[in-house]
């Protein structure tokens, strides 16, 4: 009984919250994941897998947090995320007069990983945060014809 009554306790002994610094769990992964190859204008040739995507804060916006996973070397890879605020979202929406469907937030955030491989020399851990500003999301969509 002594054993039985430890049990009962642990199993429904209250767990602390998890931190708000810990992300969440991430959406919208393919179910088989496809390795797919950029050549960057700085001459690396980037490997990369989208891992998902999951609903982010940066400085006191909400937005969702775009992860993939990259490697430059085919040794060693690292998360690389895109960060795409809702007000560059809200914000284009505002000014096309109609709602920016998830695959077209997508084909931003996508545009904006080729143009961290082309710009970012040193692509690695240390560096590899990108956060779209509503300018971004305007030239990214117009250079894909995307009003």
């Amino acid at each position: 009984m002594n054993g039985f009554c430890w049990m009962f306790r642990r199993l429904f002994q209250r767990r602390p919250a998890r931190p708000a610094t810990v992300p969440g769990p991430l959406h919208g992964a393919p179910a088989v994941q496809r390795q797919k190859s950029y050549s960057a204008q700085t001459g690396y040739v980037y490997q990369y897998f989208y891992q998902g995507y999951r609903g982010s804060e940066r400085a006191g916006q909400d937005g969702n947090e775009y992860v993939f996973q990259v490697t430059s070397d085919r040794k060693s890879s690292f998360p690389l995320t895109i960060f795409l605020p809702a007000s560059a979202v809200e914000l284009w929406q505002r000014g096309h007069g109609r709602a920016l469907t998830a695959t077209e937030q997508y084909a931003a955030v996508k545009m904006a990983l080729f143009e961290a491989f082309d710009e970012r020399a040193s692509l690695g851990p240390a560096d590899a945060e990108v956060e779209l500003a509503a300018a971004d999301v305007e030239r990214h969509l117009a250079t894909l014809d995307i009003d």
